[in-house]
């Protein structure tokens, strides 16, 4: 299986996108926040990205007769290569640019329908911007960018006050 056919499949990409920024995560805890995906194509799609590399079991534990398993993400397996044979057709590439949008939505729709304040208060935004940018200006746009977030996607434990946030960001030129 390719790297883009594991990635960006839609509840793959949810399960990796659920494992974000948590050192740690229990099956049932994966359960929990997809609570919308059956337990068993849960456990067969965790069991796909364990077998791909992209997920480490660290731990495994009986808990009432049954072995719960606790997940890592190996974050630096959860990037597609662009030479990755899976995404030269257009179907291939626009149906996985479709289940990263998809699973943004969800993360939107949760974060809806949970207590909240304001979206302003809460910092939630999305805009679009365009620029006009040579590749080598827009490749110091994204280390930039990569740099200023890897102090926090690299943290070991949660600072006081400190959310999980979700940033996608999606570039491509247009003319």
């Amino acid at each position: 299986m390719t790297t883009s056919e594991l990635l960006l499949h839609p509840v793959r990409l949810r399960i990796v996108q659920a494992m974000l920024g948590h050192a740690q995560t229990t099956t049932r805890e994966l359960a929990d926040r997809l609570g919308d995906v059956a337990p068993a194509t849960l456990y067969r799609h965790v069991a796909a990205l364990v077998d791909g590399g992209v997920i480490e079991v660290v731990a495994e534990t009986r808990v009432r007769g049954a072995t719960e398993r606790s997940l890592r993400l190996d974050v630096s397996r959860t990037s597609v290569d662009p030479d990755d044979d899976g995404l030269v057709d257009a179907g291939r590439a626009r149906a996985g640019f479709l289940a990263y949008l998809a699973s943004l939505a969800s993360a939107f729709d949760d974060y809806l329908a949970a207590p909240r304040s304001t979206l302003e208060a809460d910092l939630v935004g999305f805009r679009q911007v365009a620029v006009f940018a040579t590749d080598e200006e827009w490749r110091e746009v994204a280390a930039t960018i990569r740099d200023a977030l890897l102090p926090l996607t690299e943290r070991a434990e949660r600072p006081d006050g400190a959310r999980r946030r979700i940033l996608g960001t999606v570039s491509l030129p247009v003319d």
